[in-house]
């Protein structure tokens, strides 16, 4: 046995990682609880007890925590976090059974399994057992010296829990949490009571930073604050798995969207063959839709920040406005103007104008074209080679991008009518469509044409990696609400041309609001649902190439190629696409895990941010307008209220896990995801807008709907009890008290 700071100069082969780094941290002043040293040639020495008890003597601690350190422990590439045996609370007279106990679970199945896994099976690690004084914890937790999520090292983050801090440390509780900046420190999650002041995180993530520090790399470190008011430094290990630092540049001037258009569509990062092959198609198809029905091409610019799409509108210049007006002349300004401005003005005038035109053209030449271009690909996939298949992928993935500018132009035209619709009834018939039972939106539930479902094509993102709603497993049904909530829309039509039968003129202008914004909801509903038909056809189009042009396993493999790759291929010239598809889709996976900001750069003054102003004008007053401790603000999307578990769901293939009654929380939601609304008692989501799919489908089912929190799945945790306040725009999450345990 040896006392642990006389444990420093004797090395991990000896005492363990876990001793080893605490003997040298203790060495070097650190606050580390004292303590001694049991190395594994002690495991089955008979007389361990009697000499455990009188080694416990000479520590000025009545109780102590005895914990193993083994020597594979807590290394840089495998941590064996929570693997090992920790006892807390033990009198000397029981620190025979509890070493003994430490000593045993270096042969347990877990570390095993975990040695097999990730450690590369190597022999089982030996084993020591470090014994040191309890510390009477008046609060615990953990600090990373550098974020978990997004990976940035200017950051450490402090969790906390009141009195020992096992409830934390094994995922029981979430605690409160500290994030720090240099000398900063800011509560960023609130427990059911303060546990920690500014200055005692900030003096945590001080003594992790030095830690971190010392040994040269991020480090995970627990901690515990005593009744005296002591830091203590109770276990330092690196950072595993933490994903590398990384920037979010805007890629040009003005504001750049996660959320807008095609955005909402992507949830994740790009794969490599969507990003360089149909995203530009797509793009192009939408500018092509655009010329044909204004005249002009006005490119919304985009691009791809560590992997996730981005867009911005086209900064208005002199030049842009006299290429519109020479080359789109009377045409393109008068439809610009009419579906840019005065559909969000007067819709009906707007309606009148141009947008009625271009429904129909939607609905009567692109979409029947569309339908038979898929329909006719389809046949021929199957037979074709390479050549033949790319040829097929261009022309779909043109058409669809056309589709797509309809749905902007068109169906996009809903949301702006829906704000004008708003404002009108808040002016006059607040009383009769109260905020609080669903406000004008109870007008646009149950519509004809409507009801929510999900077709074989339906996407849960555009990006032709993921599946279709074909390919997945078919979700529990949920409850058939949309004849109920026709006949609330009936009810409320009726109360609202009652309380305006004295005033035609006024009844008049709300009839006709209200018609034509039913009708485009209905329309963009349609253009939604339709956008992706050539998904399926796509897929398949992209699989047969890898099978041709790949090889063994190039159906997966070849998401993860570029179309520059497949060219290659085709002439013979690519290298081995296997090695470069995997390197890819690692990167990709790193990617995934990244907290993408909603938004990149900043917006042009005179313009500013369209879409913060539109939910600032439709979020009731006194809401905050920043997310702080246990409330998430994000999106009024669709009005009301309702409490539940949060269910997170990141993957179409866990549907079927969801329950009646969870808080659906994802990072986006996409046609794919209707049957989930049948069954959720609300919808949270990271992205989107009023004008996105988890707003629309929220609505027409009546359920609230937050959309737009930026991280809510980064920062709710699979059942918290949350209440969803639709109407406001806010996430509340219900803290409750967290159990004490006997761990750190």
């Amino acid at each position: 046995m040896f006392r642990l700071v006389e444990a420093a100069d004797l090395g991990r082969a000896l005492v363990g990682g876990k001793a080893a780094v605490l003997a040298e941290l203790a060495a070097a002043g650190f606050p580390v609880p004292d303590g001694f040293v049991v190395t594994g040639e002690a495991r089955d020495d008979p007389g361990l007890d009697e000499r455990l008890a009188g080694e416990a003597a000479r520590l000025a601690g009545e109780r102590f925590a005895v914990r193993s350190s083994a020597v594979a422990e807590d290394l840089p590439d495998a941590s064996y976090a929570g693997l090992y045996e920790t006892v807390l609370d033990v009198p000397a007279e029981r620190l025979g059974p509890a070493a003994r106990e430490c000593f045993a679970a270096a042969d347990s199945p877990r570390v095993a399994h975990y040695r097999q896994h990730r450690a590369g099976g190597a022999a089982g690690p030996a084993m020591a057992v470090l014994v040191q004084v309890m510390v009477d914890a008046a609060a615990a937790g953990v600090a990373f010296t550098a974020h978990p999520v997004t990976g940035d090292r200017g950051q450490t983050v402090v969790t906390a829990v009141g009195g020992l801090g096992a409830a934390l440390v094994d995922g029981r509780a979430a605690g409160e949490e500290w994030v720090s900046t240099g000398a900063r420190a800011t509560i960023t999650r609130r427990g059911p009571s303060r546990v920690l002041t500014a200055r005692q995180a900030g003096a945590v993530a001080a003594l992790a930073r030095r830690v971190a520090d010392r040994f040269g790399r991020p480090q995970d470190v627990e901690w515990a604050i005593d009744r005296a008011g002591r830091l203590w430094l109770l276990q330092a290990r690196p950072m595993t798995a933490l994903p590398p630092p990384v920037a979010w540049p805007a890629p040009g001037p003005g504001l750049w969207m996660r959320n807008f258009r095609l955005g909402e569509w992507l949830p994740e990062p790009a794969t490599p063959l969507f990003a360089t092959w149909l995203l530009p198609l797509l793009e192009a198809g939408f500018l092509d839709g655009m010329h044909a029905t204004v005249g002009v091409r006005v490119p919304f610019r985009w691009a791809l920040v560590n992997g996730w799409y981005y867009n911005a509108p086209p900064i208005p210049s002199a030049a842009l406005l006299g290429r519109v007006l020479r080359d789109g002349r009377r045409r393109a300004v008068t439809t610009l103007f009419h579906v840019l401005v005065q559909v969000g003005r007067d819709p009906v005038a707007a309606d009148r104008a141009v947008l009625a035109d271009l429904a129909r053209r939607w609905r009567d030449e692109e979409l029947p074209r569309y339908r038979r271009l898929v329909s006719a690909a389809g046949a021929e996939t199957p037979a074709v080679a390479a050549g033949r298949l790319a040829e097929l992928v261009d022309r779909l993935g043109r058409q669809a991008g056309i589709a797509l500018w309809y749905l902007a132009i068109v169906g996009g035209s809903a949301w702006k009518m829906e704000a004008c619709l708003t404002r009108f009834t808040r002016r006059h018939l607040a009383e009769v469509l109260p905020d609080a039972d669903g406000g004008p939106q109870v007008l646009l539930r149950g519509l004809p044409g409507a009801a929510p479902a999900v077709d074989p094509h339906a996407v849960h993102s555009a990006d032709w990696y993921h599946p279709v709603a074909a390919e997945l497993p078919t979700p529990p049904a949920g409850d058939d609400r949309h004849a109920a909530l026709a006949e609330q829309r009936v009810a409320a039509e009726r109360r609202c041309a009652a309380a305006l039968a004295a005033r035609p003129g006024l009844r008049a202008r709300f009839e006709g609001l209200l018609r034509v914004t039913q009708r485009y909801s209905v329309i963009r509903e349609e253009q939604a649902r339709s956008f992706t038909l050539a998904w399926p056809v796509l897929r398949d189009c992209a699989r047969r190439l890898g099978e041709q042009l790949v090889g063994t396993g190039g159906a997966e493999d070849v998401f993860f190629c570029t179309r520059a790759d497949l060219d290659a291929a085709r002439t013979g010239r690519a290298g081995d696409l296997h090695a470069a598809a995997a390197e890819r889709r690692a990167e990709w996976q790193q990617q995934r895990r990244l907290a993408a900001p909603l938004t990149l750069g900043r917006a042009p003054r005179p313009i500013g941010d369209v879409i913060d102003r539109t939910v600032q004008r439709a979020r009731p007053a006194g809401v905050p307008r920043r997310s702080s401790g246990e409330v998430i603000v994000g999106h009024p999307a669709s009005a009301g209220r309702a409490t539940g578990p949060v269910r997170i769901i990141t993957d179409p293939r866990d549907f079927p896990a969801f329950a009646a009654g969870d808080v659906l929380v994802a990072r986006a939601t996409a046609p794919a995801w209707t049957p989930l609304f049948a069954r959720a008692a609300a919808v949270v989501t990271d992205g989107g807008t009023l004008a996105a799919h988890a707003s629309l489908v929220a609505r027409e089912y009546g359920i609230p709907a937050v959309v737009g929190t930026g991280t809510a799945t980064i920062r709710l945790r699979p059942g918290q009890q949350v209440t969803v306040d639709g109407t406001a725009g806010v996430v509340t999450v219900h803290v409750t008290a967290d159990k004490r345990s006997s761990s750190y």
